[in-house]
Formats: C-alpha cells, sequence, structure tokens
C-alpha cells in the first residue's frame, strides 16, 4: 500500500536526515495555528502534518503490513481533521502529541538527544498553552505581544532544532515509546487545563492566574506523590506497595523462585531441569502451555493457544501460551520469570561443565603419575642395560647379582603401577614398614654413587608406599640428573622418625633457581634437570594422605626437598 511505501521512505530518511521531516512536521503545526482552526487552509496544513506524523509514528515499524483496522483509522482521523477541525480538536491532538514526545524523552541517555526532544516538548507545551488554549477560552482577541511571541519567538526553537548535534545512531534501533510517562503527560495537561477553565469559571480569575494557580496546585500533588512514592523517613513507601503488586501477578515472585532454587538442588542434569521446570509453568493460571529449545534439545509442554509470549537468551528460547493477550504488566513478569528460569540453567549447565572438566582433571593427573613412575622405571632399566654393555665378562657374577636384585624390584613397581591404572583409589591406601621400605630402596638405588645414610626409626613405623616410592624416586632422580651436568655433586637420602616420619635428598650443587620457587611444588614447572611434574604429582599425592613435600634447603653446596608427616596412629 502506499502508506507502507511512505513508512519505509521515512525510515530511509530517519537513518541520515531524521530531523528534516520530524521540524517540518512542527512547523505544518505551526501555521495551522496561526491560521486558525476554522481557517480551510489550516485543515490542509493539519492534514499535511498529520501525514508526516504518519511517516515519523514510533509505533510501527516500516516493514509492516498496514491491516484493515489501522486503515480504516487513518482514513476516519483524516475526514475529522478536513470536516470537524476546531480549537477543542486541535488542542486535544496537540495534548496527544505532546504525551508521544514526552514519551520519547525519558527513554535516551545520549544528552543531545534528550535536549533535542525536551526542546520540542517545550515548543509543544508553549503553543498549547500560550496560543491554541487562550484562541479555546478566550476567542481571538489576545493581547498583541502575546501574538508576536507564538509568531515569531517560538519558531527560533526550530532554528535551535535544527542545529543541535545530536547522535544518528539511535535510528538504526526500532523507536519506541513509554506508554506510562505518555499518558501521565497528557492527563498532566488534561488536567491542568481542564483547572486553568474552573479557576477562569468559578473564580473569575483571568488566564495568565488561572494557569499559576493551576500550575501550582498540580506541582503541590505531584510533589506530596513523590514523597509517598519514596519516602524518607525510614518507612517503605507506595513504590514497595506497587512492585509487591506487580511480582505477584498470577504467581508471586518469592515461591518462583523458592521453587526454581528446589529443583536446581534435586536435578542434576541441566535438560532434566528445564523439562521439569518449565513444566512447573503450566500451573500458573494465565499459562495454557508452551514449548522450550536449547542447542541440544527441545521440548513442550500443554496445550497450544493462539495469544503467546517469548523469552529468549544466548542458551534458551521460551515460548508460553496464555489464555488471554497479557497485559503489560504481566509481560514484564513472564519476562522476570524467564530470566529467573535462564539464570538457574545456565548456572546448571556450567556446573556440569565444570564436573566434566573435574574429571578430565583427575584422568589427566593421574596419567601423568602413572607416566611419571613408568619414566622412573625406564630410568632404571637403561641403568641396567648400560652396567650390561660395559661389561667385558670379568665380573660376571657381580652383573648377575645386580640383575637379580633389580628385575624382581622393576617388575613389582611395574605391576604396582598397573594396579594404581585399574584400582586409582587403592592407591593411597597401601603401607609398609619403614625399615622394610628404606632396605628396598638401598638395594634399588645400589651402584649409584647414593649415600644412604643409617635410618632413625623403630622397626614397626608404618608409611605410605605409594607416597614414598613416588616421592624418593623423584628426589633421587632429580639430584642424579643434576650429577650427569656435575660429577663431583654428592648425594645424601636420609630417613628418620622423631615425632614425625621424615624423608629428604640433598645434594651439593646449585640452589634451585628464584625463577622456579615461585611455582615449585605448586603448579609443573620447565627446567633441564627436571623439579616438573614429578614433583608437583607428588606433592598433590602427599596432601591426600597428611604429609607435605618441602624445599627445607637451597643453598649452594646444600639443596634439600624433605618429605614429612605425622606417624600413622599419632595424634
Amino acid at each position: 500500500m502506499a502508506i507502507g511505501s511512505l513508512l519505509r521512505f521515512s525510515q530511509t530518511m530517519n537513518t541520515r536526515y531524521w530531523r528534516v521531516p520530524f521540524i517540518l512536521m512542527l512547523i505544518l503545526l505551526h501555521l495551522a495555528a496561526m491560521r486558525g482552526a476554522q481557517d480551510y487552509w489550516a485543515r490542509g496544513l493539519m492534514l499535511a502534518h498529520f501525514g508526516l506524523f504518519i511517516m515519523w509514528q514510533p509505533f510501527m515499524r516500516g516493514e509492516e503490513r498496514l491491516n484493515v483496522p489501522q486503515t480504516v483509522g487513518i482514513f476516519v482521523i483524516s475526514a475529522v481533521i478536513l470536516l470537524f477541525l476546531n480549537w477543542w480538536l486541535l488542542a486535544l491532538w496537540t495534548g496527544v502529541f505532546a504525551g508521544i514526545v514526552g514519551g520519547k524523552v525519558f527513554l535516551f541517555h545520549t544528552r543531545w538527544l534528550r535536549r533535542f526532544y525536551l526542546s520540542v516538548l517545550l515548543y509543544i507545551l508553549m503553543l498549547l498553552l500560550v496560543w491554541i488554549v487562550p484562541n479555546m477560552l478566550l476567542g481571538p482577541i489576545l493581547p498583541p505581544e502575546q501574538q508576536i511571541l507564538v509568531e515569531y519567538g517560538l519558531p527560533l526553537l526550530f532554528v535551535a532544532m535544527a542545529f543541535m548535534p545530536v547522535e544518528v545512531d539511535w535510528a538504526e534501533s526500532p523507536q519506541i515509546v513509554d506508554f506510562f510517562y505518555a499518558t501521565l503527560i497528557f492527563l498532566l495537561l488534561v488536567v491542568l487545563v481542564l483547572g486553568s477553565l474552573a479557576f477562569m469559571k468559578v473564580g473569575g480569575l483571568a488566564y495568565g492566574q488561572a494557569l499559576v494557580y493551576s500550575l501550582l496546585i498540580i506541582a503541590t500533588v505531584l510533589l506530596l506523590l513523590s514523597l509517598a512514592w519514596n519516602p524518607r523517613a525510614g518507612f517503605a513507601g507506595l513504590s514497595m506497595y506497587f512492585s509487591r503488586y506487580l511480582l505477584s501477578i498470577g504467581l508471586p515472585f518469592e515461591q518462583w523462585l523458592s521453587f526454581l532454587a528446589e529443583l536446581s538442588q534435586l536435578e542434576s542434569s541441566s535438560d532434566r531441569f528445564l523439562r521439569d521446570a518449565c513444566g512447573g509453568l503450566a500451573r500458573l493460571q494465565w499459562v495454557t502451555g508452551g514449548l522450550w529449545r536449547t542447542a541440544n534439545e527441545s521440548g513442550q509442554f500443554g496445550d497450544v493457544s493462539k495469544n503467546s509470549v517469548e523469552y529468549t537468551n544466548q542458551d534458551l528460547h521460551l515460548r508460553v501460551f496464555t489464555r488471554h493477550k497479557l497485559s503489560p504488566s504481566l509481560l514484564w513478569h513472564f519476562h522476570l520469570l524467564g530470566q529467573l528460569l535462564g539464570e538457574f540453567y545456565i548456572a546448571k549447565r556450567h556446573e556440569e561443565k565444570l564436573q566434566q572438566q573435574t574429571y578430565l582433571q583427575a584422568v589427566h593427573e593421574t596419567g601423568a603419575r602413572m607416566t611419571h613412575d613408568v619414566k622412573n622405571l625406564l630410568q632404571s632399566l637403561n641403568v641396567l642395560c648400560a652396567a650390561a654393555e660395559r661389561d667385558d665378562g670379568a665380573d660376571v657374577a657381580e652383573l648377575n647379582a645386580l640383575m637379580r636384585r633389580q628385575l624382581p624390584a622393576i617388575t613389582r613397581r611395574l605391576q604396582e603401577t598397573l594396579d594404581k591404572l585399574v584400582k586409582p583409589q587403592a592407591e593411597a591406601g597401601r603401607f609398609i614398614e619403614a625399615r622394610i621400605w628404606w632396605d628396598a630402596l638401598q638395594r634399588s638405588f645400589q651402584g649409584r654413587e647414593v649415600q644412604f645414610e643409617p635410618p632413625q626409626l623403630d622397626n614397626d613405623v608404618p608409611v605410605p608406599k605409594d607416597l614414598f616410592d613416588s616421592t624418593a624416586d623423584n628426589f633421587l632422580q632429580n639430584a642424579l640428573k643434576k650429577r650427569k651436568l656435575d660429577a663431583s655433586i654428592a648425594i645424601r637420602a636420609r630417613l628418620a622418625c622423631g615425632e614425625a616420619v621424615d624423608f629428604s635428598v640433598s645434594d651439593s650443587g646449585q640452589p634451585v633457581a628464584a625463577t622456579v620457587l615461585g611455582r615449585l611444588l605448586r603448579a609443573p614447572v620447565p627446567s633441564e634437570t627436571g623439579f616438573g611434574i614429578g614433583l608437583y604429582q607428588a606433592a598433590r599425592l602427599s596432601e591426600n594422605t597428611g604429609f607435605s613435600i618441602s624445599l627445607s634447603a637451597n643453598e649452594p653446596g646444600n639443596v634439600c626437598f624433605s618429605l614429612r608427616g605425622k606417624k600413622m596412629g599419632s595424634e
């Protein structure tokens, strides 16, 4: 239709030259008011003004098609303008226009755009109160100063509107009007005009005095309402009751929040939680059914009706069918409920991802620890292979003795590593007497030039076998790697049991670098001589068994790592 084409053309104009048709619309209204409501030219000007208003109007988008009632309404308004225009109709239209513009003032946060619409609202109010209403109540006889002010003073606001540095980014978004503020401004204007008329007829006051008295009364009432709305005396005002009313339409806010919180605790799956929560919406009296859709699943509940409302965020699309068309308060209430449901669903999704990441981290740590144990076993095998390659046949008995000592120990440790993969929960639950473990450790590192000091412990002191095996391998292998870089490094191992069990390995090499100390034992660290993932895994394992690993000495010629913990059965 032609009107739809005008709407699409107006949107194209609004992207850059949006003020041109708007100011032209105000100029046509000004000229029509100056000529008088009874003038035929004024009716034509008002008809052109109404046409520009249709192009600017913020209620419909340009891509929408006009239905039959809308088209009939436009033609009826046009016919009324041409046939029945008078000062009362002109005042009514100007009041409605002022309400629409005033409803847009509170929606913009940019400074100059708000000032622009405030200037427009100021012009419309001045035209209504200084020119249209006096002509409506007093007739065409007005003071010359008042006519000069309206004819030549008010148009100066058009110049100010044309040169205001207003941003144009807002034109890309849909035009909206705050219905509450628009209605409030229109009703205030109606009360102001009727109040002025009452003062003039009953009190016999002049129009100016009647207008001032009406303004003072309205201002006083608004001041009292603002104090009652949000009092400063420490008690709740009308805003609290109004909020409670909005939040309790159809379903109390507290009950819905309690329902979601309880369901979140009972249901661990995000999809099942969403399905049950959407099913809970069906208990509302104004809801007949609905459907929901996420990235993975979709579902529906209840029955379908012709009235529906939708809520969408980045993870959830919810559409609810209602028995009747929702009022603005119920619509806002539904969006609040949908936002709560969406936030709970997102939290449940994050909880599932966190559980999955925790599981993967546990698998990774177990695999890393097993890999380090296998690496230590491989190093022991390499030592045996190197001893066999160096053998010239002169000391076959000593080589056979070394093989008989090491191969069973390596086989046993390899079997234990495989057992950890099968039953990782039991790896911290095996204990061995400290003296037996110490003797086995000496046999494992026999011939590696490691000095084992005489132990100071009781025969029946139990220690966690897997923890001590893993920690001793890490301590000694890292020290042996340092000695490959400096053959003069001496390595000592010590085991003592006083009030606590203390196992330590020290070397006479260079201290650990300061850049490594900050993350040592807290995270894997890169190093040519070790001190990386092995120590980190051993530290994590020691935390689970009541022990702790520390760098007890770190100075040139004395670098010592220690494993300490309470004796089993001690308080």
